[in-house]
């Protein structure tokens, strides 16, 4: 049978509130790296990875530790005047997983990439251990082509 947990709820499962807690930090944490990449603070985005984190850009190849991370990171940021991701929605899992449905917006000589995104962070101890973003390769094709075109 239940007891009362640290909360002071009777409950037969354990405590809501330590995983409630824990959603709240990790969703957090989240928001505040997609803060990061809006302020293209790359030094401020690189401290949420773990030093052994793997970053997974679908449809790509996964790169892993901070440097790795660091080299594709700067080819999305550096090249943009401004990034401006839109959070749409978020979600956590039962083991903390942070799920996030996007649009990651790049800012290239006036002219925006808009790019619907779905991100999948998993943390350890405060920091990013694995990311996967999940986007149409063919969307982001068409938009850099444009804006390449335009450009010219």
């Amino acid at each position: 049978m239940g007891g009362v947990n640290s909360c002071g709820e009777g409950t037969r499962i354990g405590c809501a509130c330590r995983y409630a807690a824990r959603m709240s930090t990790n969703s957090e944490i989240v928001r505040d790296f997609m803060a990061a990449w809006n302020r293209k603070d790359i030094d401020g985005v690189m401290g949420f990875f773990a030093p052994d984190a793997i970053y997974h850009n679908m449809p790509g190849d996964p790169v892993a530790g901070i440097e790795p991370i660091r080299a594709v990171i700067e080819g999305y940021a550096t090249p943009a005047d401004a990034i401006d991701w839109v959070l749409m929605e978020v979600a956590e899992t039962a083991g903390g997983v942070v799920l996030t449905e996007r649009l990651d917006k790049f800012d290239f000589g006036g002219k925006w990439l808009e790019l619907p995104v779905m991100g999948t962070f998993e943390l350890g101890d405060g920091k990013i251990t694995a990311w996967r973003d999940y986007f149409d390769m063919a969307t982001f094709g068409r938009q850099m082509t444009a804006i390449r075109e335009a450009s010219a």
